[in-house]
C-alpha cells in the first residue's frame, strides 16, 4: 500500500510540474543582473526584457544584484526554485572566467545552470591615449612595446574584468610585456586614460567611441572577428597577424538547473523573437552589438568554447580574482 501511495504521490507531482510548464508564464518574471546599474549588461538585459514582455504576455523586469564579481547573483539565483520565474544575464565573467581565477567558487557552471539563449555580442576595442603614444596601428604598438618592455601599460575595469583579460590574451599571442593597471570600474579608469596617467585599454566599444569621435583616444584594433560598422577603418587583431584571436562580450539567459524542458524552450523562443523586433535591433546598432539567435544547445556550445579559451588565459597568465 505505501509504495503505491508513493507511485501515486510521484505521478501527482509530475503531473503539477507539467501543467505548470504547459501553462508557464502565469506571473512576473525576475531578470537578475550580477552587476551595477549603467553598463551593457543593463543595457542588454533591459532592451530584450521590455520585448519580452510583449512576447510572454507577463511583465519581465530586471533587477541588478552587483557584486563578488557576479558571484552574488550567481548564489541566489542557483538557490531560487528551478521554475523559470527567475533568470539570469549570463556573461564571459561569469560562466567562462570566474570558475577558473577565483579559488573558491561558490557554483559549477555546468551542473547548476542551464543555457537558454545568447543575446548579444559586443566588440572590445583596443586603444591609446592619442597624445601620448604615437603607434598609430596595433602592430606599431607591439612593436613600441617589444622595444621598451614593461614600459607601457594599460588599464582595466578590474582584475579578471574583460579588459584585463582580452590584453592579457593579447600579450600571450603577440610576445608582449606591458604592465597592467586595475581600477575599480571603466569609469575611473577611462579618466586616467584620459589624462594620461596609463596609455592604453581594452574596452567595450559603448563606453569608448564618443572619446574616439573625439580625438581624444585612438582605436589601433577591434577585437572582434570582424570590423566593426562604428570603426570601418579599424583592423581586427586577427588582421594584424594574429589568425583566430577574437575577444568579444557577450551576454545570454541562463536558468537554474531543473528548470522544465517546457519552460526553457518556451524562454529561448521568445527571446529570439524579441531579438528581431525593431527597438532591440535599433538600440543594438546603436552600441555595435550584435544579435545572436539560436538554440539553448547552441549558447551552450559557445560557453564550453569560451571557458576552455579563457581558462588557458587565466592560467598562463597567473590571474586570480579575490
Amino acid at each position: 500500500m505505501e509504495a503505491w501511495k508513493r507511485l501515486l504521490a510521484l505521478t501527482a507531482a509530475a503531473f503539477a510540474c507539467h501543467a505548470g510548464a504547459q501553462s508557464w508564464p502565469a506571473k512576473p518574471i525576475r531578470f537578475v543582473v550580477p552587476f551595477a546599474p549603467g553598463g551593457t549588461s543593463e543595457i542588454v538585459a533591459r532592451s530584450v526584457a521590455h520585448e519580452l514582455s510583449a512576447q510572454l504576455g507577463q511583465q519581465v523586469y530586471v533587477e541588478n544584484k552587483a557584486g563578488g564579481a557576479g558571484t552574488i547573483a550567481m548564489g541566489e539565483v542557483k538557490n531560487a526554485p528551478a521554475d523559470g520565474y527567475t533568470i539570469i544575464l549570463g556573461h564571459v565573467g561569469t560562466l567562462a572566467v570566474n570558475p577558473y581565477a577565483m579559488k573558491n567558487h561558490p557554483y559549477d557552471v555546468t551542473r547548476d545552470f542551464v543555457p537558454v539563449a545568447m543575446l548579444a555580442r559586443v566588440p572590445n576595442v583596443f586603444v591609446v591615449n592619442a597624445e601620448n603614444v604615437k603607434a598609430k596601428d596595433l602592430k606599431e604598438f607591439v612593436a613600441m612595446a617589444k622595444a621598451s618592455p614593461g614600459k607601457l601599460n594599460y588599464g582595466s575595469a578590474g582584475n579578471g574584468s574583460s579588459g584585463h583579460l582580452a590584453t592579457e590574451y593579447l600579450k600571450m599571442v603577440a610576445g608582449i610585456d606591458v604592465q597592467h593597471v586595475p581600477y575599480k570600474g571603466t569609469g575611473p579608469m577611462l579618466q586616467d586614460l584620459l589624462g594620461g596617467r596609463i596609455e592604453s585599454t581594452n574596452a567595450g566599444a559603448p563606453a569608448l567611441l564618443s572619446h574616439i569621435r573625439s580625438g581624444k583616444l585612438r582605436p589601433i584594433a577591434v577585437g572582434s572577428a570582424k570590423r566593426i560598422a562604428a570603426l570601418p577603418d579599424v583592423g581586427t587583431v586577427a588582421e594584424a597577424g594574429y589568425p583566430d584571436f577574437e575577444t568579444s562580450q557577450w551576454y545570454g539567459v541562463i536558468v537554474r538547473a531543473g528548470t522544465p524542458p517546457e519552460v526553457i524552450a518556451k524562454l529561448n523562443a521568445a527571446i529570439n523573437q524579441a531579438l528581431q523586433s525593431s527597438s532591440v535591433t535599433q538600440r543594438y546598432a546603436t552600441d555595435n552589438a550584435v544579435a545572436e539567435i539560436g538554440t539553448p544547445e547552441q549558447f551552450g556550445a559557445f560557453i564550453a568554447t569560451e571557458q576552455a579559451r579563457w581558462r588557458d588565459v587565466v592560467r598562463k597568465a597567473n590571474i586570480t580574482i579575490e
